[in-house]
């Protein structure tokens, strides 16, 4: 697999983004992981870098972006924060990632049995978590179709907390970054979110938060 030059990355577009993540999520699952020779990579990316995606992602130490999507060095920045939440230090980040770097698709990626959504379900307070699941807790709040045992121990409310939550982080993307919102509309780039299986490995996208021109 070659290493992303200027040139290769300025070809792709997000449709094809979307897909180059899509093809290679489907060879984790099948266990096909393409041949790279990294140490190759880390030389040929010595001078600058060219990823085609920036994906935002949990921490959960089964969640690693370049291994699920079987990526190289160079290909994808990740940024990973507990409940895959945003700030202004992240939104700043993903404007460095597409205005700067050359990204063509910002991916919201969620996942199974995530700790901070469960977390936010039961209401815990603890140290500097606390703020960090307060963010989480408006998708607690609005998700309504679960009426009991809305906390941890409920499956079916945790996976749709943590949809919900998915949905939220694209759309406040959107409102809080008018330069992201601008190259989104403009076809510059695309955005959408997404649920990755931790038990199968596969990804799963919403195509109701798919915004590619």
């Amino acid at each position: 697999m070659k290493t992303l030059t200027k040139e290769m990355q300025a070809a792709i577009t997000p449709a094809m983004a979307l897909a180059l993540l899509k093809e290679g999520n489907k060879r984790f699952v099948s266990n096909l992981k393409v041949n790279r020779n990294l140490l190759q990579q880390a030389n040929e990316t010595s001078d600058g870098q060219h990823p085609f995606a920036v994906i935002l992602s949990c921490i959960d130490s089964r969640t690693s972006v370049e291994l699920i999507f079987d990526q190289g060095l160079g290909d994808v920045l990740s940024v990973r924060i507990a409940g895959n939440i945003i700030n202004e230090d992240i939104l700043g980040s993903m404007e460095f990632g597409c205005k700067i770097a050359g990204a063509k698709i910002i991916v919201v990626l969620g996942h199974t049995k995530c700790g901070a959504v469960k977390g936010a379900c039961d209401h815990i307070e603890m140290g500097n978590l606390t703020a960090l699941l307060s963010k989480i807790q408006p998708a607690v709040y609005d998700e309504k179709t679960v009426t009991e045992s809305r906390d941890s121990s409920n499956n079916e409310f945790v996976e749709k907390v943590a949809a919900i939550n998915v949905r939220r982080t694209v759309h406040a993307i959107m409102e809080r970054s008018p330069i992201l919102k601008e190259m989104i509309l403009s076809g510059a780039i695309g955005i959408v979110g997404g649920n990755h299986d931790i038990s199968t490995g596969e990804v799963s996208f919403y195509d109701d938060t798919l915004i590619i021109d």
